[in-house]
């Protein structure tokens, strides 16, 4: 999890910072890369191309800092700066093949019933914290078309709001509600074979993973 505190020492650490304070940049790594590290990894699926983004990152919040207001965490700030240098490393790759999302959503009968018993993912981060399910979700979850994958993990696992989402992919916060609901979809699709039928949010219920995001 990200420091928690009452904001007292982000703020000393960016008065710090903005004062050439050498140490300070060192905190400042100690104290989040390793979070926002598993930020980028969970976006990108590979670890060279999570600590480039982390090191665009952290590049981008530094020639930013005289910007930075305190309006919001600092800790909320690099996170979000993370999963923008991480869509940015995303979008200058090539693209992998990959299956459409029409393939994986559910399949309804003429009278409109699903063809077997349906329940939309609702709950992706209580179940990647869940032993038995971690792995299944994980690779289920690589599954997904890029730009469904990126919704879901930045909605249901970064738990940034749809505003925000919609705000860095550059849509309506419409289509991010849109590419949402069929990502749990297809996510319950995929993990249905391994899960049985009730893959699902209420499996996972009694689960109380730690807040994934950082501190709000």
């Amino acid at each position: 999890m990200m420091p928690a505190d009452d904001g007292s020492s982000e703020r000393l650490l960016v008065e710090r910072l903005r004062a050439g304070d050498e140490g300070a940049a060192e905190d400042l790594l100690r104290l989040y890369g390793p979070r926002l590290l598993a930020v980028a990894r969970r976006m990108l699926r590979n670890d060279e191309d999570a600590q480039d983004a982390l090191h665009d990152a952290f590049l981008s919040a530094f020639r930013a800092l005289r910007t930075f207001r305190g309006e919001c965490r600092l800790s909320t700030w690099l996170h979000r700066i993370t999963v923008n240098a991480a869509l940015m490393k995303m979008r200058s790759r090539r693209r992998r093949r990959e299956t459409p999302i029409e393939d994986l959503l559910p399949v309804y009968l003429e009278d409109g019933h699903h063809v077997t018993r349906f329940q939309a993912w609702t709950d992706a981060e209580r179940a990647l914290d869940h032993a038995e399910t971690r792995a299944a979700v994980r690779a289920a979850i690589d599954e997904l078309p890029e730009s469904y994958r990126t919704v879901l993990l930045m909605r249901d696992i970064e738990e940034l709001d749809t505003d925000t989402v919609a705000g860095l992919l550059g849509v309506t916060p419409n289509a991010v509600k849109i590419r949402l609901h069929r990502a749990r979809q297809a996510l319950a699709t995929l993990l249905r074979p391994v899960l049985g039928p009730e893959a699902g949010a209420s499996g996972y219920a009694s689960a109380s993973p730690p807040q994934r995001g950082p501190s709000r």
